[in-house]
């Protein structure tokens, strides 16, 4: 039984995969042998996976699909997608981006937008997907959060609260699918080399203006994240992580954290009391 499923061809999605990691993880997928549906919200941007694929072959597994996770009827068409599928093993959440600012200048609209692409985004396609999975008892679904998923940091409380939010989603997910042979794991980077600290992060406008009372706060956290930019690691690393995961039969493990010291400041949030915690963060960054 073994032997004739490892001959199946398996099935991989990918949300936000025009870019960053999600277009990392479509390359390393096909790479390994899946067939890849690449998703993206415009399909123009598809020549930017086309660019990074080493071969004809691996681009040969590589199939692009229209998808807002945000807009209902867009996943709504693309439920209709996925029943024609055979099968489907593997979906990795990844569409998302992250929006900066100061909590008293974000407005609560801001708030939503960020919550319905990372978290409600999250949460409808992979109700597109459950039906297939439970009726094949097999599937493995890879959930990309962050370090920021564990550890608040300020100047960016919508993301943060977002990935807080995946997380505790992910952890209930996976107690419910369990015992229906479907994988819940989540990924959690920590600073990479990716657009979604340029060109994917959005910073509230209020936070930004000189009169904001958060101006200097957030200048010194903006030349902090400079200052570290020389430690940020390689995505492609967290690319082969997620295609690791993919070709596990079983995850053991909910979380796998990946990047330059995440797992020893994660450890270090779980020991060291609040008061300690806090009062080093704040001197580190000069407030």
């Amino acid at each position: 039984m073994e032997k004739r499923e490892s001959m199946v061809q398996k099935t991989a999605i990918v949300t936000g995969a025009s870019s960053g990691f999600g277009l990392l993880i479509t390359v390393e997928l096909a790479k390994r042998g899946f067939l890849v549906y690449a998703t993206m919200r415009n399909l123009e941007k598809s020549h930017h996976v086309t660019e990074a694929v080493p071969s004809a072959d691996v681009l040969s597994r590589i199939q692009f699909e229209p998808l807002d996770v945000t807009n209902h009827d867009s996943i709504e068409q693309f439920k209709q997608f996925i029943k024609t599928l055979k099968r489907v093993d593997v979906l990795v959440n990844n569409a998302g981006y992250a929006l900066g600012g100061f909590s008293e200048e974000i407005t609560i609209d801001e708030y939503r937008a960020q919550f319905e692409t990372n978290v409600f985004g999250t949460m409808a396609v992979t109700q597109t997907v459950l039906p297939t999975m439970r009726k094949q008892k097999s599937g493995t679904i890879i959930n990309m959060s962050s370090i920021s998923g564990l550890i608040g940091f300020p100047g960016i409380s919508p993301y943060v609260a977002s990935k807080h939010a995946l997380e505790g989603y992910s952890e209930s997910l996976r107690l419910e699918l369990k015992p229906y042979g479907i994988n819940v794991a989540i990924v959690q980077p920590g600073s990479f080399k990716t657009n979604i600290w340029t060109t994917g992060k959005q910073i509230s406008e209020r936070s930004l203006q000189e009169t904001s009372p958060y101006y200097n706060y957030m200048e010194k956290i903006e030349a902090e994240m400079k200052a570290g930019e020389e430690n940020l690691g390689e995505p492609q690393d967290v690319a082969e992580l997620v295609a690791s995961l993919a070709e596990k039969r079983k995850i053991k493990y909910l979380r796998y954290p990946v990047g330059k010291g995440v797992r020893n400041m994660m450890r270090l949030k779980k020991l060291v009391p609040w008061p300690t915690w806090e009062s080093k963060f704040l001197k580190r960054l000069k407030i």
